[in-house]
């Protein structure tokens, strides 16, 4: 086992990891577009509930600049934005299944 005097949790996967997806929204968010995708704005923020346009916005504009989601803006009035995860974002699906199944198994 290492030792906690030379570690640096910043420099860790697990870290990057978490940058990435954590808060209260992106989680979720990734979740919806892996199960439902392709997904519009206002379907996700039915689907988050109580996120204001603007939160729902910001956290998708952060998703989408790390490479996780692609947004699709259709030449159409009124506009029409659809919103996939990329291969990057897939990669993850495996990561996500995975607490979804811990979280099945250990739900009191």
């Amino acid at each position: 086992m290492s030792r906690i005097e030379n570690a640096d949790f910043e420099t860790t996967g697990y870290s990057y990891t978490l940058s990435l997806i954590s808060g209260k929204y992106k989680p979720v968010i990734l979740y919806c577009l892996m199960e439902y995708e392709p997904v519009r704005f206002n379907q996700m923020q039915r689907y988050l509930k109580k996120v204001s346009d603007k939160t729902l916005s910001q956290n998708l504009k952060e998703l989408e600049q790390d490479g996780l989601i692609h947004r699709h803006m259709y030449a159409e009035i009124p506009p029409k934005v659809e919103y996939t995860l990329t291969e990057r974002g897939h990669s993850l699906v495996k990561v996500l299944d995975q607490l979804c199944d811990w979280g099945n198994e250990n739900r009191r």
